[in-house]
């Protein structure tokens, strides 16, 4: 024990000072999702509390997620038919396009948008509580503020960006249907059949799952981030902003350990 603590306090004295607060603040968080799991089991469990923030923080982003993909999937298949007409391969060009958006644009491009939408929503709103002393007060009244307003949003975001992956992509296809008919002529049925049956389980199923990480990941970092915060309105809008720094950070992250499991497992 004594070498140990030791050896923490010459590790400490070496580090760089930003350097020791990121760790200090990586081992925050840790115990920060720790207390997350603890308080999720227990009761009482707020229910209509998670039903209200899957409204505010899911279904009223859907707009925003709706114009973004439908614009993406027009781009992108505009942008791909020139390079696909040189090689005569214009005829794959829904199939390319479904693939790319269904396994890694429509996720990320999903995630990217609710990390600066939501998790700025929920640290700016966290933050306000915190600096106003409303979580104070909600633990001087009996409530437990962590199980009502961390819980119930980290819960909501994680189920909610699956439901807007799944209508981005969609929506995405859509766009990318009306870009393959300004240059050319192919009908409604034509061009899903030839999405999806370039697709497989292996493209759609690894996109699925990763996206209840990304929802996770932000709804934890706005939590924290919010919950943490301090020095008054500066630190609303600090924690704000780190909050969409770092879950877009943890997105890509998350993203890059998926695909390298995937690959692993042989479903890519």
């Amino acid at each position: 024990m004594v070498g140990g603590s030791l050896f923490i306090k010459l590790v400490k004295q070496l580090l760089p000072l930003k350097w020791k607060k990121q760790l200090e603040e990586t081992g925050d968080i840790g115990r920060f999702t720790i207390r997350f799991f603890r308080e999720f089991w227990r009761r009482p469990y707020e229910f209509r509390e998670v039903v209200r923030q899957c409204f505010l923080l899911g279904y009223k982003s859907f707009p925003l997620v709706g114009i973004t993909t439908f614009i993406i999937g027009l781009v992108l298949t505009i942008q791909s038919r020139p390079t696909l007409e040189r090689f005569g391969a214009e005829a794959w060009l829904p199939a390319m396009v479904g693939i790319s958006i269904i396994r890694e644009i429509g996720p990320v491009l999903t995630a990217l948008i609710c990390a600066g939408k939501i998790g700025s929503s929920i640290g700016a709103e966290l933050g306000s509580m915190k600096v106003t002393e409303q979580l104070d007060a909600m633990e001087v009244s009996g409530t437990n503020p962590f199980k009502y307003i961390v819980v119930t949003r980290i819960i909501a975001t994680t189920f909610m960006l699956p439901v807007l992956v799944v209508t981005g992509d969609a929506i995405a296809l859509y766009g990318s249907y009306l870009g393959v008919n300004i240059g050319d002529t192919v009908s409604f049925k034509l061009f899903y059949q030839q999405v999806f049956e370039s697709l497989e389980y292996a493209d759609a199923l690894p996109a699925f799952v990763k996206s209840f990480f990304f929802g996770f990941a932000i709804g934890l970092v706005g939590c924290y981030k919010g919950y943490h915060s301090q020095k008054g309105t500066e630190g609303v809008g600090r924690s704000a902003n780190s909050a969409v720094v770092v879950s877009s950070l943890l997105i890509f992250i998350i993203d890059l350990i998926a695909v390298q499991i995937a690959d692993f497992l042989g479903i890519t």
